[in-house]
């Protein structure tokens, strides 16, 4: 245990930024040290595992018999390595990671120290995983080697309970560790997948009261209002209409007027581009090539969700009644009640093109919002149609799990959000409905994810049932709409 005048010492160092401090260090423990890198949360890093009150060993690894240990004292936020079965100069340490792992400090090697002689095994001071003051959602993994051999070994990254206690709030930290401050966007994915996870970042907070994160709603906006096209268009009518969906649901949050004008104006950008062309609907994009499912829906939820908020409003229901009755009539709606991708451009006949998760329901979450609205039954009982076909069809249902057609090849970049979008919008239908009929559909989607699909991290993949492929912001986006829905 490090001495009284030592660990003041070691804090005091902290505190105050400053230049290296040697640690006191018993037991013949090999030398430590605080730097200007040392990080202060609730205690300065470099602190004795023996304070711990407790010891949780989520992952580990071996190398030549030696046995290497990342350890949690989940109450301080804190972590430590060992290497066990080892000798003499054998040696273990912690790598700390504020980006899910993707990248970390080469050189740090914190509390980088080897096994003493005499001794079979030997662990780290302990360190901090996140960094409160700055916004740093930290990942640690514990690492080591033979003192003989160059070749090391190091466990999966993992984190403390802090922040992630539950399904709902470990997945969104986890989401968090692709948050760039500088940008207010998420790393490894795109501008309209970013609008995604913002938005399932904040019904997280208001499904586990965790209000963590919420910074990430002023700083998003602040940063990306002039990106673009200004207040958040650009040359995709659907993706302004996810941002515009993301501002409602940072009003509905915050109460702040600015999101809500924010959204009207996305909403006002959307119109510009309804047509006569097909008997009407949006285009897909400025360039006018295309009329399809996935924009219109997003016009029917974004324009009904106005009108729910803004008293004595008539324009936005207006055009949410002319989409959906154009929508219904359109023929993207199969005679399966499954939604195809779009239209043809030479007849605006359904294209039959792929049946995706997100077009079926974003169309049921426009759909709530209508009912919201208008208290039309009949929105719920073609609603009960459509939810029905979107939970038993076989093609989007292997063995009762969801999955997108593309999941037997390639998503890309896109495609992982797809799944996130669509139970979010089934659950918003599913609460509009007294009996509830698809909350066992969505918590048997959670818990198959939880079980087959994640990391140690607490990170998911694109295949809900298995086996994790990769990880990213897009396959968490949808991870965390899916925790969100059936927490």
């Amino acid at each position: 245990m490090l001495s009284t005048v030592c660990r003041t010492a070691m804090i005091w160092a902290c505190v105050m930024a400053a230049v290296i401090l040697p640690i006191c260090a018993g037991g013949g423990a090999a030398v430590a040290a605080v730097a200007r890198t040392s990080i202060c949360n609730k205690y300065c890093d470099a602190r004795d595992p023996a304070l711990s009150p407790q010891d949780r060993q989520p992952v580990s690894a071996t190398i030549y018999s030696r046995n290497i240990v990342l350890h949690f004292d989940d109450t301080d936020a804190m972590g430590w390595a060992s290497i066990d079965t080892a000798g003499p100069g054998d040696e273990v340490w912690l790598d700390r990671s504020f980006d899910g792992g993707r990248t970390w400090s080469s050189g740090s090697k914190l509390g980088d120290t080897t096994v003493p002689s005499a001794d079979a095994g030997w662990r780290t001071l302990m360190y901090n995983v996140d960094d409160w003051n700055n916004l740093g959602v930290g990942a640690l993994r514990a690492c080591g080697k033979a003192g003989d051999r160059s070749e090391i070994a190091c466990t999966p990254w993992a984190r403390t309970t802090w922040n992630a206690y539950s399904r709902p709030t470990a997945a969104v930290t986890a989401l968090m560790q692709s948050y760039n401050l500088g940008t207010g966007l998420f790393d490894t994915t795109g501008w309209w997948n970013s609008a995604n996870a913002l938005t399932a970042v904040i019904d997280n907070i208001r499904v586990t009261g965790m209000a963590s994160y919420e910074y990430a709603v002023a700083d998003t906006y602040n940063l990306n209002l002039s990106a673009q096209g200004g207040n958040f268009t650009d040359g995709y009518i659907d993706d302004t209409g996810w941002w515009g969906l993301a501002w409602v649901d940072a009003y509905d949050l915050t109460g702040d007027g600015r999101y809500l004008a924010t959204a009207r104006a996305d909403a006002d950008y959307m119109a510009r581009y309804w047509d006569s062309v097909c008997g009407g609907g949006v285009w897909w994009s400025t360039a006018k090539t295309y009329k399809n499912a996935i924009a219109n829906s997003l016009y029917l939820e974004l324009n009904a969700a106005l009108h729910n908020r803004i008293a004595g409003d008539a324009t936005y229901l207006g055009r949410a009644n002319a989409e959906w009755s154009w929508f219904a009539g359109s023929g993207l709606i199969n005679s399966s009640a499954l939604v195809n991708d779009g239209l043809t451009t030479s007849t605006c006949a359904n294209n039959g093109q792929a049946v995706w998760s997100y077009n079926q329901g974003v169309l049921l979450g426009g759909m709530a919002e209508l009912y919201r609205a208008t208290g039309d039954s009949t929105l719920v009982t073609r609603g009960r149609q459509l939810a029905n076909s979107m939970t038993t069809t076989a093609s989007l249902n292997a063995d009762g799990i969801l999955r997108d057609p593309c999941e037997t090849g390639d998503c890309g970049a896109d495609g992982p959000s797809f799944k996130g979008a669509a139970v979010r919008g089934l659950s918003v239908f599913n609460a509009q409905l007294s009996d509830h009929p698809y909350t066992a559909y969505l918590q048997r989607q959670a818990a198959t994810a939880y079980a087959d699909d994640r990391n140690a991290l607490d990170a998911y993949g694109l295949h809900w049932a298995g086996p994790l492929d990769s990880a990213d912001a897009a396959r968490q986006q949808s991870a965390v709409d899916l925790m969100n829905a059936a927490p």
